[in-house]
């Protein structure tokens, strides 16, 4: 049972976000997110107060999203009864940062509605959703797990490289001579995972600690590859 059917004169905001690349695609997304939850809300007695629109990859962190931070500032200032989002996901890829959005909600009693999920933060009792506590304890897991899948497969990838070179040259490729400059293709190769999570949007940092590659490299490798 929607939580929202029986209640009316409920000031709503809407939250729509899609990933940074693709421009006009990315664009017509949000607009149709924009235009579903709308529509949920005429259905649901929901006065739309504003609707936020953010063309950002959700894999940044919370106060990389200015959107998202202006909406949530939004909501609490005007008292919103309930944010509507389009799924999860569209809060943020990043399991910690969507537990710090919804924690900050709660303090501010503010309630969150996932569409795709069918699942709020509080039930039309104002109790809090049981179910979306388990959903994001299973993502959180979930999360975990493919942090360390990605690690290993670094690793692994860094020991095969490793192994073609010391086959072919008899010298593990990692070192250099002063001067020497790696092709860009080696650097492709050697590097595949880090240039992932870069255009993936993972800030350097975080790139830097999953990959075990220097900040360093990590930034350069963003410059010469000219990654936004």
């Amino acid at each position: 049972m929607n939580p929202y059917m029986t209640m009316t004169d409920i000031r709503a905001a809407i939250y729509a976000r899609t990933s940074s690349s693709g421009a006009q695609e990315n664009r017509q997304n949000t607009e149709r997110q924009v235009i579903d939850l709308t529509d949920y809300a005429k259905r649901n007695a929901m006065s739309v107060c504003k609707t936020f629109e953010e063309h950002i990859s959700g894999a940044k962190k919370n106060h990389e999203r200015p959107v998202l931070q202006e909406c949530l500032a939004f909501c609490v200032e005007e008292k919103i009864d309930v944010l509507l989002l389009s799924e999860l996901s569209r809060l943020g890829r990043n399991v910690d940062e969507v537990l710090a959005n919804i924690r900050f909600a709660k303090e501010n009693h503010l309630n969150i509605y996932f569409q795709k999920e069918g699942l709020s933060i509080y039930d039309a009792n104002k109790n809090e959703n049981a179910y979306l506590t388990i959903m994001i304890a299973v993502l959180g897991t979930a999360a975990q797990i493919e942090r360390e899948n990605l690690h290993f497969r670094l690793k692994s990838g860094r020991k095969v490289y490793v192994d073609k070179n010391l086959a072919a040259t008899g010298k593990s490729g990692l070192g250099r001579k002063v001067g020497y400059r790696k092709p860009v293709e080696t650097k492709k190769e050697e590097y595949k995972e880090t240039l992932k999570l870069l255009k993936a949007g993972y800030p350097i940092r975080k790139v830097a600690k999953l990959t075990e590659v220097s900040e360093s490299t990590v930034k350069r490798l963003k410059k010469e590859f000219a990654i936004c």
